[in-house]
């Protein structure tokens, strides 16, 4: 009779115990999950609406800026101004709140290509923070805002589920 010798004693036990483990994890990150959708919108909407009060701030200045640095296509520089400053400043708090917020995401990533690409003097730095604003307005539009949101809210209360 031939003995078989296994490299690992119990390893048949190994293996249900790390997917357990692995389960546990899944679950855990799961119920962070909003957390973190909320902790993503939070982020985006600090750049934004932190731009759109300097401009506010000092709007002479933000006028020149329009006028001689950023060329926004087909618009005239002071509707420019005026659109492009209250996107920063009014679309980050449908964010914050998760209201709307894969409409405000979409036009945010709008605005985010159409900054990146009317400042011709942006550098390697300055296109890679559009790029990861960018991909988290995506990742938000295509995931949601998660449960803290008044989306979340909204649907709960008004939308029948599909049986």
């Amino acid at each position: 009779m031939e003995t078989t010798v296994t490299p690992f004693p119990d390893s048949h036990a190994l293996f249900p115990r790390g997917v357990r483990l692995y389960a546990a994890a899944v679950a855990l990150i799961d119920k962070l999950q909003p957390l973190f959708a909320l902790a993503l919108r939070l982020y985006v909407a600090r750049i934004f609406i932190t731009s759109g009060l300097i401009k506010l701030g000092n709007w002479s200045g933000t006028l020149g800026l329009f006028q001689n640095e950023y060329h926004v296509p087909v618009l005239p520089p002071h509707l420019a101004a005026v659109l492009g400053t209250a996107a920063e400043v009014g679309l980050p708090i449908f964010l914050v709140l998760g209201l709307g917020t894969r409409a405000a995401a979409i036009a945010l990533f709008v605005f985010n290509i159409v900054a990146a690409t009317s400042y011709p003097d942006l550098s390697p730095a300055g296109l890679k923070d559009h790029i990861l604003w960018g991909t988290i307005l995506l990742v938000t539009l295509f995931y949601g805002p998660g449960k803290i949101a008044i989306d979340e809210w909204l649907r709960r209360r008004y939308v029948t589920r599909v049986a």
